[in-house]
């Protein structure tokens, strides 16, 4: 054991999908094309509720921060993983890895909260909604904003402050696309039992308890919604909520199988596959779900493109004029 400890690693190699490098071109332009798409619609989204008044309600601004995170969150994993598949050196820094795994953690815990305030925004607009300015005031979006971001990067630094004192010796291959926590725990040498522990621990109360104050808002409005008396006005009160209820779904669904399970597993495919769904897919696909069923975003949107056309034609009538 003294050996082992006396070759402390300072570099490790991610393994990424090494079945599919034959594709790698197809891959790196998929991913690129992906990670374009996904930035571009995000910084839209919050670039068309900061300019329009209308959108200047709680459910957007919590969506606006949102769009935020899914931003950062990619950007933590793809960009890495481009340079991956065209560069000969798969290779991270101890330093890197635990600074990449310690914001992906930090994004994803503070996505979890923040998908908890927007379904206890729901509930108050749909349950209460007589009382849903006195209730849901700037303040009060503030403050469940500092909660999330202040949760979700307080439980990673505890975990990071476990995982980064353990001692890494022998292999040095990380069978993943990222430094995730799983596969990093795996390479450990010594003792991992507390670091384990704690992990698992806090990733249970950063998944659950948002979870169950999500789960418990939305049995309310179903069972509001329910007790509204025409089908017309039912269908109204769950389109606000229905793009909220896609995205939960999925996103805790993932994480859930990932995450709230002792973490000295195997990592399998089915792990990148997993990780793949709420890392690269689901900040794409977020966006489309959410503008597909508001009403709002489109018009907003459609305000937007016709200003910007009517803007460009004007442009182009000028040195006509002057000619």
């Amino acid at each position: 054991m003294e050996e082992k400890n006396s070759t402390q690693i300072n570099i490790f190699l991610l393994q990424g999908f090494p079945g599919l490098m034959d594709l790698k071109v197809l891959l790196f332009i998929v991913l690129l094309l992906t990670y374009i798409v996904t930035v571009v619609e995000n910084v839209l989204i919050i670039s068309l509720i900061k300019a329009n008044h209308e959108l200047c309600k709680p459910m957007y601004f919590f969506l606006g921060q949102l769009s935020f995170i899914e931003v950062w969150y990619i950007s933590v994993i793809v960009p890495k993983l481009l340079a991956n598949f065209i560069a000969e050196d798969r290779s991270i820094s101890f330093a890197g890895c635990m600074t990449q795994l310690y914001f992906f953690s930090s994004f994803l815990c503070t996505e979890c909260v923040l998908l908890s305030a927007m379904a206890y925004d729901r509930y108050v607009a749909i349950c209460q909604p007589l009382h849903y300015l006195f209730i849901m005031t700037y303040q009060m979006c503030v403050c469940l904003i500092a909660l999330s971001w202040f949760t979700g990067f307080t439980v990673s630094l505890i975990k990071i402050s476990f995982i980064s004192q353990l001692e890494f010796c022998g292999s040095h291959v990380i069978n993943h696309f990222f430094c995730d926590i799983s596969p990093v725990l795996n390479l450990a040498c010594t003792d991992m039992s507390v670091a384990e522990m704690v992990d698992f621990v806090l990733a249970l109360f950063i998944l659950l308890v948002p979870l169950s104050i999500t789960v418990v808002s939305y049995l309310l409005i179903i069972t509001t919604i329910l007790h509204i008396p025409t089908t017309q006005s039912k269908k109204k009160a769950f389109s606000t909520c229905a793009s909220h209820l896609t995205v939960v779904i999925i996103f805790f669904s993932a994480t859930l199988f990932m995450y709230a399970r002792p973490k000295k597993i195997s990592s399998y495919d089915m792990n990148k596959l997993v990780s793949a769904v709420y890392t690269i897919v689901t900040p794409m696909l977020n966006p489309f779900v959410y503008c597909l069923r508001n009403q709002e975003l489109k018009r907003a949107f459609k305000k937007a493109l016709s200003v910007k056309i009517t803007i460009s034609g004007v442009s182009r009538s000028i040195p006509s004029l002057q000619m």
